[in-house]
């Protein structure tokens, strides 16, 4: 569904995207992490059309994304960080409006309230919605022509717990459908529980890509962690495939001198940390 070769672009004399390379495939959740400013969002709008004058390919839904028309917008929704509705209509006025710009056969607009928990507040104008309230209702937006390729910038910035986890549910349900989705986010665990791959780009370059799982496997380890008494509480900690060469543990273990054993893998922030040396704000 998209295909970026030797994608490169500035905004100044100073490259900022640099030599970008990747495919998603259709019904593939694809997550772009980093850091604030790292180039995340400025490749999402060479992908939507939204920037023109890069170097190299940017070929989504088949179609060059620098020589698109205004068709190519039928298929792709794109949810911004930064919500775009018209403060003084209603809700149910805003899907109106926006889904009368689209040929498409679009979804129901109460389900998509009631899918985001907004059924009882469709009739009330944006300036008096929440900052959640309107990220919930800008992501829908997104939904409302039914498109095959998602753009989703931070869907789960400003959301409370409860809302977040549902709209990572309704995310996999669209990957259920088929759809194809790029993720940019700076929130790891997010990434971890719902991106098929993910692609950690920092100072606008692709430093690693793969599953998170390989990520975390290939260039992290499980390890063990124990307490054990001696005089005071200590704490030692070994790899989990190195148990056998680790005499202080035999020797606990042995006299039964264990106070609590504890196994652990890395987290994908701690291979972002080992991979780029940059910590996610």
């Amino acid at each position: 569904m998209i295909r970026v070769s030797n994608l490169s672009f500035s905004y100044t004399k100073n490259p900022f995207l640099e030599n970008i390379n990747f495919e998603v495939s259709k019904g593939e959740i694809f997550g772009f992490l980093g850091p604030s400013g790292a180039g995340k969002s400025t490749l999402q709008k060479v992908l939507t059309g939204l920037i023109s004058n890069y170097e190299g390919s940017a070929i989504v839904n088949g179609v060059e994304s620098n020589k698109h028309n205004n068709g190519f917008y039928e298929n792709i929704g794109v949810d911004f960080e930064f919500p775009s509705l018209y403060e003084k209509l209603t809700a149910k006025q805003n899907l109106k409006y926006f889904g009368s710009l689209y040929s498409n056969k679009l979804r129901d607009s109460d389900t998509l309230l009631k899918m985001v928990h907004l059924e009882n507040d469709g009739d009330k104008k944006i300036a008096e919605y929440s900052k959640g309230m309107k990220s919930r209702l800008n992501f829908i937006k997104a939904l409302l022509h039914n498109p095959d390729i998602l753009f989703l910038d931070e869907p789960t910035s400003g959301l409370d717990p409860s809302n977040s986890k549902d709209m990572k549910n309704i995310i996999l349900d669209e990957k259920r459908k088929g759809k194809t989705i790029i993720l940019t986010t700076h929130n790891m665990q997010d990434a971890t529980e719902i991106c098929d791959r993910v692609a950690f780009i920092v100072d606008g370059k692709i430093k690693a890509l793969d599953t998170p799982h390989n990520l975390i496997m290939s260039k992290g380890a499980s390890k063990i962690k124990y307490t054990y008494r001696d005089d005071k509480e200590k704490l030692a900690e070994c790899f989990l495939g190195k148990t056998s060469d680790d005499p202080l543990l035999l020797s606990l273990i042995k006299n039964n001198k264990i106070l609590s054993i504890h196994s652990s893998e890395p987290t994908l922030n701690d291979i972002f940390m080992e991979v780029t040396g940059r910590v996610l704000q």
